[in-house]
């Protein structure tokens, strides 16, 4: 079952027209939202559910440029930024705070790793610490792990998914954006080759520009418009636990499990790369792609074949505009939590802090957490539909770049000065033959 997500009112009619029209509602695009308004253009932000009830308040919380994919580094780090500011900015609490990310291993493997990543992420000025056996012990009073060294990033921090979402949207509509729920993009409009009109099943809606950040039905949504974006979604599961006593203020990542303390005193709860993988056409279509990534993460994937063979967002359907759509059919993705998932996280943290031991499970869900082959995103324009922008695969990393990912893909909707250099995410990549290669870190 999904987690509360905090409620924001729909306007009641559609705009006639509006410079950009944003379809997804999650923090990619509320973030683009509230970035567009803030320059000064009308935007009209779709959503065929809720506001954000998908992956966007599923996720962890953790809002970190720590150990992110090195192409992704500035913008996590200017993402982490904003978080800082956005509060002031809205005149709200968006639930951030900046209590730093901790990562223990019993790996020396792990060490490794995060030593090399360090080193190339001073390059960008990102600065962390590499903790001894003893530091690591240190920072975790209470564990039982016999943890030979660590990883410590005092600047990145936290937040609820299910409030800092919805608290954007509301300053994007302050800022003039209108907002529509339960209202689902169909298909666009192009007028001499360029965007021209989103059309949902409410009515048309003019526009100069549309951006696409539909998660995981974006690549459903470019194949009925002709166009081919390589993604997958693995089924994964969290859930967080009643009050309980404080042993990190932050994130802390450990051999098995990773814990995010909450504001409500309880813990935010997940199994790192523990997920499901259901066989779909659209995974068999991109399985060449994607051959590097399974490879690298297949031990804790289980896989089966499922619904999604037959529908939701990696099934082969097809619409026309003036019919009903899959987004209406599937208003929010809300797979069931795997039991099995749940008890392995709540018997590991029983073994690795003591005081945590019969923790109770508050709520527990499940997530389709979308991907692209080099799990980094897709933030660009199209170039053979002018007029379309992307916003999406963000491979389990969306919610903590969510404030510069929005202000990445509005300064490329209008032309102004990107806030980093876009090229990582550019869209052609899916298509033009370029070696996508494995993912880097996660």
């Amino acid at each position: 079952m999904s987690p509360p997500v905090l409620p924001v009112a729909s306007d009641e009619r559609l705009p006639p027209s509006a410079d950009v029209v944003v379809i997804g509602g999650g923090i990619a695009g509320c973030s683009a939202a509230y970035a567009l308004a803030r320059k000064g253009h009308s935007v009209a932000l779709l959503e065929k559910g809720t506001l954000c009830a998908e992956q966007s308040s599923r996720n962890w919380g953790w809002c970190r440029a720590q150990n992110r994919d090195l192409r992704e580094l500035p913008l996590a780090m200017r993402s982490v930024d904003m978080w800082d500011e956005l509060s002031t900015e809205l005149g709200q609490d968006v639930t951030f705070r900046r209590s730093g990310l901790l990562y223990v291993t019993t790996s020396q493997a792990d060490l490794d790793q995060w030593e090399e990543w360090s080193r190339r992420a001073r390059e960008f000025q990102f600065r962390n610490r590499m903790l001894s056996a003893a530091e690591a012990k240190a920072m975790t009073p209470g564990s039982t792990g016999a943890w030979i060294g660590g990883l410590h990033s005092p600047f990145d921090g936290r937040a609820e998914p299910a409030s800092a979402g919805p608290l954007i949207t509301e300053g994007a509509r302050r800022l003039g954006a209108s907002i529509h729920q339960n209202c689902a993009a169909r298909g666009l409009e192009r007028t001499a080759g360029r965007i021209s009109a989103v059309v949902t099943e409410k009515g048309t809606i003019r526009c100069n520009a549309a951006l696409l950040a539909g998660g995981a039905w974006s690549a459903l949504f470019c194949r009925h418009e002709g166009l081919r974006l390589a993604q997958a979604s693995v089924r994964s599961t969290s859930f967080y636990t009643t009050a309980a006593p404080e042993v990190t203020t932050g994130g802390l990542s450990m051999s098995d499990v990773t814990i995010r303390r909450r504001l409500d005193g309880g813990y935010t709860v997940g199994l790192s790369g523990r997920a499901l993988l259901e066989i779909s056409p659209q995974g068999l279509m991109n399985a060449r792609q994607f051959w590097p990534t399974f490879k690298k993460r297949r031990a804790k994937l289980r896989m089966s074949v499922g619904a999604s063979f037959f529908r939701g967002p990696e099934a082969l359907t097809r619409w026309t505009n003036d019919a009903v759509s899959p987004f209406e059919r599937a208003r929010t993705l809300d797979p069931a939590a795997d039991p099995a998932l749940v008890d392995m996280g709540i018997r590991f943290l029983g073994q690795v802090y003591p005081a945590l031991a019969g923790l109770q499970v508050a709520k527990s869900w499940g997530g389709l957490v979308d991907s692209t082959p080099d799990a980094i995103p897709v933030i660009s324009g199209v170039e053979a539909v002018p007029g379309l922008f992307l916003s999406t695969g963000y491979s389990a990393h969306g919610f903590g770049i969510g404030p510069a990912s929005g202000r990445l893909a509005a300064d490329l909707i209008t032309g102004d000065a990107p806030i980093v250099d876009p090229r990582p995410f550019r869209y052609s990549r899916m298509i033009d033959g370029t070696d996508l290669g494995a993912p880097g870190m996660l």
